[in-house]
């Protein structure tokens, strides 16, 4: 039941964004989800502009949309009650300071998914190795990018289509994604 209520809140927030000629691409678990790894979440984690998000702010809040908290820059779509996080281009994954790897411009980088636009599968592994390399509590980024290596059957040599930075990690991650619990 909450999994449906979060896809209608992604839905409605997608045809919101297309509405307001907003460009953005959705990441965290629903993006897993579109590659192929099955993750639940109760949140929709979405990738905009600083403008973007102003714009979407200005449209939106008090119909059908409120702050998650005042200053947040994350919303809450009142009618599905869902979270919407919302991670802006330009800023670090993980720990939040400076690295090679940051959040890309939506409007350059998304890709069109089955129904809506997300990250492209070379730049979630990239965003999720950077924030698990660089904050020991995110974890779980790492353990998504072995079950995406494993259901997508990515091979080694795909460390080339990713940012050196992460590189030496994918080959680490890819190493343990080749282990398989003895049944």
């Amino acid at each position: 039941m909450g999994e449906s209520r979060v896809h209608k809140a992604m839905e409605a927030l997608v045809a919101r964004l297309d509405d307001l000629d907003i460009p953005y691409a959705i990441l965290g678990a629903l993006a897993l989800n579109a590659y192929g790894y099955l993750r639940a979440t109760v949140d929709v984690d979405v990738l905009m502009t600083r403008e973007g998000l102003e714009r979407f702010r200005s449209a939106s809040l008090g119909r059908g949309y409120v702050e998650k908290f005042s200053g947040s820059r994350g919303v809450r779509d009142t009618e599905r009650n869902v979270d919407i996080d919302v991670v802006l281009a330009g800023d670090f994954p993980g720990d939040g300071r400076e690295k090679p790897v940051a959040f890309p411009d939506p409007a350059k980088s998304a890709v069109r998914g089955a129904a809506f636009r997300l990250v492209s599968l070379e730049t979630l592994i990239e965003l999720k190795i950077a924030s698990g390399m660089t904050a020991p509590h995110r974890l779980k980024d790492l353990a998504d990018v072995i079950e995406l290596i494993r259901v997508n059957a990515l091979p080694a040599a795909y460390q080339e289509r990713l940012h050196p930075y992460v590189r030496e990690r994918f080959v680490d991650l890819w190493q343990a994604a080749q282990v398989r619990d003895s049944q």
